[in-house]
């Protein structure tokens, strides 16, 4: 394909309910889509999108959302819109020479990988190789002030349905917080908590009484630098170590495994690179018993429907944060928002990620256009 014009769409969405991590509250989602229209050989045209998921602030990681903009309008766009035979599985090789920033980059390659299997009228879920058509829906729950929320706030996602509660942790907020949902939901409730590396080593003895609650997995307990610490902690705990912000790419991956830093490995398309890499990282922990899952970003209908479609690969046994749109969002931009039906996600079916996006809904979030052109 060759690509002939490139759309940020600066969305802001109102999330419909405040979500507290250890790093940041959010009330609401302000990201970008990116529409790239592409032609082919016999002079089609198609569009393809792509969604990035990098926050306003540079607090998950180095990218932000104004950074990720700019580094695709004055490097990452010129290089791609250069190359004359342009495949989702060569957006990787034509940016290799810009170092870093793999959430810009994943939604360019989001963008081409769309429109290539509209094109072929194929599923993402088809092309990935998925094995099932619907996936368990996890949700993950922000901070809350008090206990007493806390089990609120679960109490309300279990009767829901959900497969599986994630709790967000930080000291001060993690150890009462855990007892008491474990207490009021029992022991048969899939569990699990994340502290996106709001902890030290020397939290060690604090953290090790999490493994009296049946845990599935703490997630980055440490700075995402700290390898070799993450596999000490491993060694002092029965709760499995899972990463996060730790895992860049399959080569990250793979070197956290060697160490035994990771029993786990929460895989986001947006922090690796893309959904190319996010297959290799599959593919890499499948081959070494490592279990994986699919985390979340808040994404919006685009980039919800294609994590759907990544967690239906056989080596993800965990249920992942596949929640319905309306977990987070009263109104999508998706014509057809992803839904959550008695704990599971359907994987779209339809050609590229199988959602359309809704351009009067698109209109109404939108906070500005960035045009791009060759």
């Amino acid at each position: 394909m060759k690509l002939i014009s490139l759309r940020l769409h600066m969305v802001e969405l109102p999330l419909v309910a405040t979500f507290t991590t250890s790093f940041s509250t959010q009330t609401r989602r302000e990201c970008f889509l990116v529409e790239g229209q592409f032609s082919n050989d016999t002079g089609r045209t198609i569009t393809g999108w792509g969604e990035n998921v990098a926050l306003p602030q540079p607090f998950y990681s180095a990218e932000y959302t104004a950074g990720a903009a700019d580094v695709i309008r004055r490097w990452l766009a010129p290089a791609l819109f250069a190359a004359d035979h342009l495949t989702a599985e060569t957006v990787t090789h034509q940016l290799r020479h810009i170092v870093g920033h793999p959430m810009a980059k994943a939604a360019l390659e989001m963008a081409v990988l769309d429109a290539q299997l509209r094109l072929r009228g194929q599923s993402f879920a088809e092309y990935l190789g998925a094995v099932t058509s619907t996936v368990p829906s996890g949700v993950s729950v922000g901070i809350q002030p008090t206990v007493a929320e806390t089990l609120k706030t679960v109490a309300n996602y279990v009767e829901q349905g959900y497969a599986r509660i994630k709790l967000k942790i930080k000291p001060g907020y993690d150890l009462e917080h855990v007892a008491a949902v474990r207490k009021e939901f029992g022991n048969q409730l899939p569990f699990q908590v994340d502290a996106n590396a709001a902890y030290t080593l020397t939290n060690a003895p604090q953290l090790r009484r999490l493994d009296e609650y049946g845990l599935l997995l703490i997630e980055q307990p440490l700075s995402e630098h700290d390898l070799r610490q993450h596999a000490q902690l491993a060694q002092q705990m029965t709760t499995p170590i899972c990463l996060d912000e730790s895992v860049e790419s399959a080569q990250g991956a793979a070197d956290a495994i060697q160490l035994g830093a990771a029993a786990v490995i929460n895989i986001k398309p947006g922090r690796v690179g893309g959904y190319l890499e996010a297959r290799r990282i599959h593919d890499l922990a499948r081959a070494h018993g490592v279990a994986v899952w699919c985390g979340g970003m808040l994404e919006t209908g685009v980039g919800r429907a294609a994590n759907a479609a990544l967690a239906a690969l056989p080596g993800f046994t965990l249920p992942g944060d596949i929640s319905g749109s309306d977990r987070f969002y009263a109104e999508d931009i998706v014509a057809a928002p992803i839904r959550m039906h008695d704990g599971w996600v359907d994987v779209p079916q339809g050609p590229g990620f199988g959602v359309e996006v809704d351009r009067e809904q698109l209109r109404r979030f939108s906070t500005g256009t960035v045009e791009l052109t060759p």
